[in-house]
């Protein structure tokens, strides 16, 4: 009977172990291939925001969120 428990808490701890390595992964793949916000969306945003952007403006932004991110 102890022998199951420790085989059911083992199972369960590689479970969670594993899991979270997956989903680790695929959200990694998912954010590279699908960025949360593009150079069009901080486009729009700042239009929004009363600023003319200019293409070096958006440029510096892109890259400084690029950089804050890795």
């Amino acid at each position: 009977m102890g022998i199951n428990i420790l085989v059911g808490v083992l199972a369960l701890v590689v479970g969670i172990a594993l899991g979270f390595f997956i989903a680790r992964r695929y959200m990694m793949t998912y954010l590279k291939k699908n960025p949360p916000i593009n150079e069009q969306m901080l486009k729009m945003m700042m239009m929004q925001m009363g600023m003319k952007p200019s293409q070096k403006k958006i440029n510096q932004m892109m890259a400084a969120m690029n950089k804050q991110s890795k």
